[in-house]
């Protein structure tokens, strides 16, 4: 849980934003697999992860990645909540090979949607989704209250 932690952190970091990531290793535990924080998993988070073996980590990134209902389709679809690869890593294929694997998720438990969101300003992100045929929903504005 460790190394997923940091990827997290990573993440928060070249997002702008390294204080916000606040999650504790236990509380990432326990929101994917249940436990004292989370003891239930619905609508469920999980987890994909891709490894890349060096001396002092073997995580190269992750898909992060929950349930969402439409109810205009009346079914389930995987909302990435992170996707992330250490930058040293990147170019090797890595993120891909995590969104083709969301992509067979979805195909596998007939789910007619993966959604994510990018922030407006990360191009690099931005150019590698529009190569691989993702499409921007630009009429549509995230929303957030923090109660």
């Amino acid at each position: 849980m460790a190394e997923l932690g940091q990827l997290i952190r990573d993440l928060a970091a070249y997002e702008r934003e390294p204080e916000a990531a606040t999650a504790t290793d236990d509380q990432l535990h326990d929101l994917l697999f249940g436990g004292a924080t989370h003891p239930a998993r619905v609508p469920g988070t999980y987890c994909f992860v891709i490894e890349h073996h060096r001396a002092d980590r073997h995580l190269a990134g992750m898909a992060l990645w929950n349930l969402r209902v439409s109810t205009w389709r009346g079914a389930y679809g995987i909302y990435l909540e992170d996707l992330y690869v250490r930058p040293e890593l990147r170019g090797l294929g890595y993120g891909r090979r995590l969104l083709e694997r969301l992509v067979e998720e979805c195909r596998s438990r007939g789910y007619p949607r993966l959604e994510w969101s990018v922030l407006d300003w990360n191009t690099p992100a931005i150019d590698f989704y529009r190569a691989l045929g993702a499409l921007p929903l630009e009429e549509w504005t995230t929303w957030r209250l923090e109660p």
